[in-house]
């Protein structure tokens, strides 16, 4: 019986020690994946920061790994965004009447933070969540349609940018920067695949995502020689199509002081980089 009980306390010794050699031993490099998801935009045309109008989202992204806590990811993502007026609540906003939509493809680099010790494909150490923070560059050009046709808003300039008569507000661009901050848990299928699941807010620098930001410019818009007005005109302010137009010049159009922002809901799958070294006696 003491026999036994000495080689079962052996074998499980070793066991051990075997288990404690490769964990030690084992070396994640880091990770390459893709993502599919949803976005949502918030900002003037969507004050009460709703999510009711998800568009889709996708991504690529390497991950490097540094210790089993401490990571940085390179990440590139396409996203849709989109809002409209007749989506809120307040009277005021919905006679407004405006709408946009555009593409994002945005690229960032972050920085990440495992609670867990991740360990791909061994028990006990497969999963983890994780925090991130960093910083990125997307770019934007938001459209909306009046009469079935297509129009680029930032060309057109629809709050005067680019008037004489509005020196002060200049084109804005079509890039701008980003501070991405989420939270995800990933989990590992096997030593060489994991499944995650992560939401990131992206916050912005610019308060033109959907092309409004401070008042009407009506003025930057005059009648063509044949007295009509133009199409730039009636994509500044559309509503007149609810009655009397509110856009008089000087009449707040959006919020200035707050900048646009949107979310970023993915799941994905990802492929391990692994090595080896040797333990220490």
């Amino acid at each position: 019986m003491f026999k036994r009980l000495l080689i079962l306390t052996a074998f499980t010794i070793t066991a051990l020690l075997a288990n404690a050699q490769y964990l030690e031993s084992y070396v994640q490099e880091g990770e390459f994946g893709f993502s599919l998801g949803a976005a949502h935009y918030y900002g003037d045309l969507n004050t009460s920061s709703k999510f009711n109008r998800p568009k889709v989202s996708a991504g690529i992204f390497f991950r490097k790994q540094f210790s089993n806590y401490i990571g940085a990811r390179l990440s590139v993502n396409y996203a849709q965004l989109g809002y409209s007026d007749k989506y809120s609540t307040n009277p005021t906003e919905q006679i407004r009447n405006l709408s946009f939509n555009t593409n994002v493809w945005e690229m960032s680099l972050t920085g990440e933070f495992n609670f867990f010790q991740f360990i791909p494909g061994q028990e006990g150490f497969r999963y983890t969540p994780y925090v991130f923070l960093g910083a990125g560059a997307f770019s934007y050009d938001p459209y909306a349609y009046l009469g079935g046709e297509k129009y680029y808003l930032r060309q057109i300039g629809t709050e005067g940018q680019g008037s004489n008569l509005y020196p002060n507000r200049t084109p804005y661009s079509s890039i701008s920067m980003c501070i991405p901050v989420g939270a995800g848990i990933k989990y590992s299928l096997s030593g060489g695949v994991n499944v995650f699941g992560e939401i990131g807010y992206r916050f912005t620098n610019t308060d033109y995502l959907d092309d409004v930001s401070t008042s009407y410019a009506p003025d930057a818009f005059p009648p063509l020689p044949n007295g009509q007005v133009s199409t730039e005109y009636l994509l500044q302010d559309r509503s007149y199509e609810f009655g009397t137009p509110i856009g008089v010049k000087g009449r707040q159009r959006g919020n200035s002081k707050q900048k646009d922002s949107y979310v970023i809901i993915q799941v994905g799958i990802s492929l391990n980089l692994s090595s080896y070294r040797c333990p220490t006696q």
